[in-house]
């Protein structure tokens, strides 16, 4: 089966299209995998075939760009989805020429490929990320629900629907419109959020998708950093911390709020920060590194809850506290609130190095219980084999019975 995959955004956005790409041609699909021209390493590197969709441009130095202009998470993430909906609108003719004379569209959480594939008459397949975003077509709606979901719902179609004029499609009137009918992929477990009894059937939650990075090998200087002492704190903002300008203020609030708390750490991320920055002696700066590797390293982790980071905690069992920036991220922090494996989350607009010092003082003193919560829910986890299960409803979804 001749398989293509688009997806925009930072390497969050891409990672778990990539797992799937590689489980799939795993099992004898020929995959394609488009997404930014910079993202073309990691994706080869994984033995993807790429396609390179949109401007050559570094797209975690844009979103650092965007997010450094606004401190309210909404706003950020508003104007950080219109800038990738440009993209995803100006690159619609390479998209058709990619998915041309294939058997299946895979429509990442962004939609791209769904106009393109309903011109070319190719079936599709969608994954979301954010089980927010899927309608819950059986649930009563007051007359307030209604008019709110249309309004969102007609922002939603807006960069859709120019698409589909290029193609001679009509408009849609909601973002649900876009979703296959077939199948909808939502790869979160079930331990950590239930299914909505409103969901219609093609929405089915696969579990995490994830592979470990068994070869992975540490720095002789982790190595020893690791082995000198306690579990160090983990500090992984994902893209939050790749800086569109030096941030040592936001560096230099973690670093006093580590040491005030007499804890070693682990430092991700801030790249241009740490060339003036001198770290404590019981802390170091690790740069590029697994998670999958990294967080069973630490005591707990203190990360912006991108769906990877959140995904990885409860994966390899290890509590948290959630630094969300952008909206999706605060939704993501309450996922991992609501099963007692984090905290309350700490808004990035709120840092400062008493709120950083008060939460690692509230994680210590319930570290017992939400350790143990996150083992638990890793164990179970792992027993869902979420791209396995992917695997097979697509395969179940194309195969000829089903036509």
């Amino acid at each position: 089966m001749k398989t293509a995959i688009f997806t925009m955004g930072t390497r969050g956005d891409v990672q778990p299209y990539i797992y799937l790409s590689r489980a799939l041609k795993r099992n004898g699909h020929d995959v394609k995998l488009g997404s930014h021209p910079c993202w073309r390493k990691l994706i080869e590197n994984a033995g993807i075939d790429f396609v390179p969709i949109g401007p050559d441009i570094d797209i975690e130095q844009e979103a650092a760009a965007i997010r450094g202009k606004s401190s309210n998470a909404a706003l950020s993430m508003i104007k950080t989805m219109n800038f990738i909906f440009r993209i995803i609108q100006n690159s619609t003719n390479e998209v058709y020429e990619a998915c041309k004379e294939k058997d299946l569209i895979i429509v990442s959480h962004s939609q791209m490929g769904a106009t393109e594939a309903e011109a070319l008459g190719i079936p599709t397949v969608n994954v979301t990320l954010q089980t927010e975003m899927i309608a819950e077509k059986g649930k009563p709606q007051t007359l307030m629900n209604k008019i709110i979901g249309g309004f969102i719902g007609k922002q939603m179609t807006k960069p859709y629907n120019k698409i589909r004029k290029v193609y001679g499609l009509k408009p849609l009137k909601n973002g649900d419109s876009t979703m296959s009918r077939r199948l909808d992929l939502i790869p979160i477990s079930k331990y950590v959020v239930q299914r909505s009894p409103y969901w219609e059937g093609q929405h089915i939650m696969t579990g995490y998708w994830y592979e470990d990075e068994e070869e992975f090998t540490p720095s002789d200087e982790l190595k020893a950093f690791l082995e000198s002492g306690d579990r160090p704190v983990i500090l992984a903002l994902g893209a939050m911390s790749f800086e569109d300008k030096a941030e040592t203020v936001k560096l230099d609030m973690f670093v006093k709020a580590f040491e005030k708390a007499g804890c070693r750490a682990v430092i991700q991320g801030f790249q241009k920060s740490l060339k003036e920055y001198a770290l404590p002696e019981t802390m170091i700066a690790c740069g590029s590194v697994p998670h999958s590797w990294l967080f069973r390293q630490g005591s707990f982790v203190i990360h912006h809850c991108g769906f990877g980071t959140t995904a990885a905690t409860m994966i390899y069992g290890i509590p948290s506290i959630p630094v969300p920036h952008v909206l999706d991220q605060l939704g993501f922090a309450m996922q991992l609130k609501n099963i007692n494996v984090a905290g309350e989350p700490l808004k990035a607009k709120d840092l400062s190095v008493e709120t950083i010092y008060n939460a690692i003082v509230e994680m210590q003193n319930t570290y017992e219980e939400k350790s143990r919560n996150a083992k638990e829910i890793s164990e179970k986890i792992k027993t869902e084999g979420g791209l396995s299960e992917a695997v097979r409803l697509i395969e179940n979804d194309i195969s000829p019975e089903k036509e």
